[in-house]
């Protein structure tokens, strides 16, 4: 196998007296969708924004075509932050703004784009994933899906090579999360970025995605294929996969005031 895109060697985190990334170490590679599993508030979204730089580590490293991010110059460090895109939880469209508005705002905020670029990407974009019709329409407008819909449409505007999603089925029920889920998979086909997806979507997210992580107790204490994941000697893996409550209510009812992290 090739050496990881993306790499966290020994990343650790703590916000205040609370420790929430206690040494990760995971490997992203080019062109895969990997899913990171795990229970509520032990620090998967926190995890996603260090990759992203919205957070930055206490201690560790994060190595991008394994050179250390941190000794990058600004501007290679300035053109890896462009190359990436985040799909926001609860979407974060803009209710002033209209789908096109929303779509185009990444491009908006970027000096190098005229408006008529812009304009000739978001179009394209928008015929790419089917919407077309609707760029007048508002978020409130819209049903969840269809948001979902567009808040994707914006994240792959950019022409990202990587594309973090961070729990993107939130609030959908199990058709429309079928369909977010077919449709990250039809996309990362199409346009080959690269995809992290938070999720607790078990077992579905083991069909799209080609590698999965396990986050317990602030480390990866599994990565491996679906195949590899669901024939786990792992007693914590699998209760997490079972939904077993003996298995994870200790850690869960220990860090429930932090879940603010999440």
């Amino acid at each position: 196998m090739t050496s990881p895109l993306i790499q966290l060697v020994d990343v650790k985190k703590s916000f205040g007296a609370h420790q929430v990334l206690t040494g990760v170490n995971l490997s992203i590679h080019k062109g895969e969708i990997l899913a990171v599993i795990g229970k509520s508030g032990t620090g998967k979204s926190v995890l996603l924004k260090h990759i992203i730089g919205l957070i930055h580590q206490d201690s560790g490293e994060i190595l991008i075509q394994g050179k250390p991010l941190h000794k990058m110059s600004e501007k290679k460090s300035f053109l890896f932050r462009e190359e990436l895109s985040y799909m926001f939880q609860e979407n974060a469209l803009f209710d002033s703004m209209n789908v096109f508005e929303n779509i185009g705002l990444p491009l908006a905020e970027r000096s190098q784009y005229t408006k008529f670029i812009i304009e000739e990407k978001v179009k394209t974009r928008m015929e790419q994933l089917g919407l077309g019709p609707i760029g007048e329409k508002f978020p409130a407008q819209l049903s969840g899906g269809m948001r979902k819909r567009v808040a994707l449409a914006r994240a792959l505007v950019t022409d990202p090579k990587v594309v973090l999603f961070d729990e993107p089925t939130t609030g959908l029920d199990p058709v429309r999360k079928k369909k977010v889920h077919s449709m990250i998979e039809e996309y990362q086909k199409q346009f080959g970025f690269t995809a992290v997806i938070v999720s607790h979507d078990i077992p579905e997210i083991f069909d799209v995605a080609q590698h999965i992580a396990m986050l317990d107790e602030g480390k990866i204490i599994f990565e491996g294929s679906k195949d590899d994941i669901l024939d786990a000697h792992n007693d914590t893996v699998n209760a997490f996969i079972r939904g077993d409550e003996i298995g994870n209510s200790s850690y869960t009812d220990k860090y429930q005031p932090e879940d603010k992290y999440e």
